[in-house]
């Protein structure tokens, strides 16, 4: 119903001319998860106690991994160091696995693939292999200097750096191009942030945000406690964002700050805390400088802002009525067949239309096609369990 009213009130907004920003283009389904599983505090908030789009990641083994929760292909091995113009050409000029369609990430997307319970490289070594890059180039320029340019590193950071600073340049820097290519047609959304009442609605990621921001900064804690305790447009279900939600709100065009004032009133450049830790040194905690966008960590005790938000999955600790699945399936929406990933053999597969109408029932549910179904929503259950449903779209 939530989901429901959100379109409703998206629609009314954008009648009455009130939605801010340009057209934008969805690549990513939806935005993954850090990775983060482990606690590090026993105050309740941290990364680690929400599960949101957890990634899953499918080795095609043919030198791309396709990322089941946002949609996107990547190149497994990147492409090494080298210029960025020279990281611009080679992904233009990549023939890999058939496709010729390959590009550098946007800050965003590339900033998807990290995770940030694996320290230096942060990234899921069963799906991408070490290849000793510090850096990864996106195809995003600094707001005021395009000699600088956002880069992703190994850290789990990311951040604006010199041209210059990469090996090939004269720099020390080892800075790698890994190329991505969307593997279905980006959505256009005519406007990312919708502002309703006290509230941002941001249509990319269906997250909703405080539009006005808190002016005092506190230690990341006190940060934790004050977003589970906020009560705001009647809502109580607010939480401290973990970095890669931060992230998706900046605006790289934009510096000083980096989030648009306009929409999240009161934004100054600062630093606002994510609820993600550093999990080699569990005493930091990542944040957001608005400054220009970058993504860091620093000590727990310092005091930094904060921007509240909600939406996404239930937290894993809640009482649930539904598990979502639908990270499991791919490509979905999907054409003919349904493949899933990972597959359970023994398990009974039931494909039910919105009238309930049982439309297959089975175990090889991979082996059927699927071509000849009507367009549109369908929900599939797995050992005939309602709590374990997939919602998929037949295009």
């Amino acid at each position: 119903m939530r989901n429901l009213k959100q379109l409703l009130a998206w629609a009314l907004v954008a009648i009455s001319g009130q939605l801010v920003a340009q057209s934008v283009p969805k690549t990513m389904y939806r935005l993954p998860d850090t990775g983060q599983i482990q606690s590090f505090t026993n105050t309740f908030g941290e990364d680690s106690d929400y599960s949101i789009h957890t990634p899953f990641f499918k080795v095609n083994g043919d030198g791309t991994v396709t990322d089941t929760v946002t949609g996107l292909m990547w190149q497994q091995t990147d492409g090494g160091e080298m210029t960025f113009e020279n990281a611009q050409q080679y992904c233009t000029n990549l023939t890999l696995a058939t496709y010729s369609d390959w590009r550098l990430p946007s800050a965003q997307e590339a900033f998807s693939i990290l995770n940030h319970s694996k320290p230096n490289p942060a990234l899921d070594q069963n799906a991408f292999t070490n290849t000793g890059a510090e850096y990864w180039w996106t195809s995003e320029k600094q707001a005021d200097n395009a000699a600088k340019i956002w880069v992703t590193n190994a850290g789990g950071g990311i951040g604006n750096h010199p041209k210059s600073e990469t090996v090939s340049a004269g720099g020390s820097k080892k800075m790698h191009a890994r190329a991505v290519r969307d593997v279905h047609s980006p959505q256009s959304i005519a406007k990312q942030l919708v502002t309703l009442d006290s509230i941002v609605y941001d249509s990319l990621t269906g997250l909703e945000w405080q539009a006005f921001l808190p002016k005092d900064s506190i230690t990341w804690e006190n940060a934790l406690f004050f977003a589970e305790n906020l009560l705001l447009e009647g809502k109580n279900d607010w939480r401290l964002p973990n970095i890669k939600e931060l992230q998706s709100i900046n605006d790289e065009t934009r510096f000083q700050p980096s989030i648009n004032p306009a929409v999240f009133k009161g934004a100054v450049p600062g630093k606002y805390w994510s609820s993600t830790s550093l999990p080699n040194f569990p005493a930091r905690a990542w944040y957001l400088d608005t400054r220009y966008g970058i993504v860091t960590y620093t000590e727990k005790t310092a005091k930094n802002l904060i921007l509240c938000v909600r939406g996404g999955n239930s937290a894993t600790t809640a009482a649930a009525t539904m598990e979502i699945l639908d990270k499991m399936v791919f490509p979905n929406p999907f054409t003919s067949k349904i493949q899933l990933f990972p597959t359970d053999p023994e398990a009974d597969y039931r494909l039910w239309n919105v009238y309930g109408q049982l439309i297959f029932a089975g175990k090889n549910i991979a082996a059927e096609d699927f071509s000849n179904l009507s367009s549109g929503p369908y929900f599939l259950t797995i050992g005939g369990n309602p709590m374990q449903m997939i919602r998929l779209i037949k295009s």
